[in-house]
Order: C-alpha cells, then sequence, then structure tokens
C-alpha cells in the first residue's frame, strides 16, 4: 500500500521542463499563460531568434519545446534539422505556426505534434495530456527495460530502445554493437545482417549492464562473446553469421577486461 502511495506521489510531483523558440511576443506571453495552467509543467526559457533558441535548448536539455515555424534568419524545421545529432535526451517537439502549410514539415521533422496559431484550451490541453501519457509510457519502458536486463543471464532477452521506441531481442541475434561518431549513436548489428540503431541518450553502459555476454573491446565497439571465436594480436574474429567482419579490434585499455572474461567461462 505504501508502494503505491508512494509511486501516485512521484507522479503528482513529476515535473516537465519546457522552452519556447518564437519571435512574436504576443504568441510566447499566450503560451506562457497556458502553460502556467499545469503545475507539471516548468518554462525553463524564452529565445526569439533561432541562434538563440539553439543555445536555450542546449543549455536547459527541455522535455518539450514549443518551436515557431517562422523564425528570422532560420526556420524552425532548419532549426531542428542543425540540433538532431545534438539533442541527446527525449525532448519532444510542438511546432507552432500561423500557416497550415508547414504541417507537412512538421511531420517530416519528427515533431511530436504540431499547434495552429492562435489556438484554443481545449486544443492546447489535449496536446499537454497526450504529452504527459508519453512520458510516463516512456517511462514505464525504460523500467521495463531495467526490470529485464537483470533477467538476461536466464531470459537472453535484450530490450533495446532504438529511434522508434523498444524493440526485444535475443542475446544471440546480436554480433556486435558499433558507435557511429558522426551520429553520436549505438549501432546494433544482428545474425540477419540488420542495422539497429540505438536512441541517441543509449550510453556503453546501458549495453553491459543489459548482459554479462556483452564486452566492450574498445571506445566504440562492444561485441557478444558467444560469437568470439579467437583473438589474433588485437583483431577479434566472430563465428558465422559475424566470421566476415573485420573491423573489431581490442583496444589497449580493453584487453585485460575481455581477457578476464575468457577466465570466467
Amino acid at each position: 500500500m505504501k508502494n503505491e502511495e508512494k509511486q501516485s506521489d512521484e507522479m503528482i510531483h513529476k515535473r516537465y521542463t519546457v522552452a519556447v523558440v518564437d519571435d512574436e511576443p504576443v504568441c510566447i506571453r499566450n503560451l506562457r499563460q497556458s502553460l502556467a495552467v499545469f503545475p507539471e509543467l516548468t518554462l525553463v526559457g524564452e529565445a526569439p531568434k533561432a541562434e538563440e533558441g539553439i543555445r536555450l535548448i542546449l543549455e536547459k536539455t527541455p522535455d518539450l519545446l514549443f518551436l515557431d515555424v517562422e523564425l528570422p534568419g532560420m526556420s524552425g524545421v532548419e532549426l531542428l534539422h542543425s540540433l538532431q545529432y545534438r539533442v541527446t535526451w527525449p525532448m519532444q517537439v510542438v511546432f507552432y505556426t500561423s500557416y497550415q502549410k508547414y504541417w507537412l514539415d512538421a511531420l517530416r521533422g519528427s515533431a511530436f505534434d504540431y499547434l495552429l496559431k492562435p489556438y484554443g484550451h481545449e486544443e492546447f490541453s489535449l496536446i499537454i495530456h497526450r504529452f504527459f501519457e508519453h512520458a510516463t509510457r516512456q517511462k514505464d519502458l525504460k523500467f521495463l527495460g531495467r526490470k529485464l536486463s537483470k533477467l538476461l543471464p536466464e531470459k537472453q532477452i535484450f530490450m533495446a530502445p532504438d529511434v522508434t521506441g523498444y524493440q526485444l531481442f535475443h542475446i544471440n541475434q546480436i554480433g556486435y554493437f558499433t558507435y557511429i561518431n558522426v551520429r553520436r549513436q549505438w549501432n546494433a548489428t544482428l545474425s540477419d545482417g540488420k542495422q539497429v540503431l540505438l536512441k541517441r541518450n543509449t550510453k556503453a553502459d546501458d549495453i553491459l549492464e543489459a548482459s554479462s555476454s556483452f564486452v566492450r573491446i574498445s571506445q566504440r565497439q562492444i561485441i557478444n562473446l558467444n560469437y568470439l571465436c579467437t583473438i589474433r594480436g588485437k583483431a577479434c574474429h566472430l563465428i558465422p553469421p559475424f566470421d566476415e567482419e573485420e573491423d573489431l579490434c581490442v583496444s589497449r585499455n580493453y584487453m585485460k577486461t575481455l581477457q578476464e572474461k575468457f577466465y570466467q567461462i
């Protein structure tokens, strides 16, 4: 009973941060008043220009962003694209504009929702409650992933947070992970040849904690020990279907960790 009360209390007091990027003072004021109705939301900053908006977003890392499509010097869509490899947290974007023609751009830019100026209270409230539901669902999925990861040695299931949500894999479906510097994301290579991009906020430790079968061999590579066949020099050779991969090399900093894994087998 106490646990249920604690969880309920945590949900009531859960707060989310919001940022607004818009060059119209009246619109900013209206948004400010609308946001004040929801005690769960904290407005952490406003910016009238794209350059200031970029600095605001990276500094405050808001959970929810209201972004005007028409900004001086750079459109909201362009701003969002310029940040696609720098936003490493689950920020949701609501495009905010007077022009209906931009709704396709909003969808293509992976916006969470679309708000047309001027908006009504019911429309705004609907978007906010959709955001709350989405945030709660993502939190539940993350919690479920952590619970599953504790069972992995027996269950052999890996919950991967990909760019669209989560996917479930058996451990032996995954040969290795590679960190893609230009995208700032980990990528999983599967036994059927498919590649799965993990979410940008996924860290190496998140992968390593998922299973004792995963071991890091360099700053940008993690392999599945179940497929490791031999180590010649620094090169790791895997068994089929990953036997043609020639770019898996153990760095000096991780050689001892890899050897210790072998000694435990």
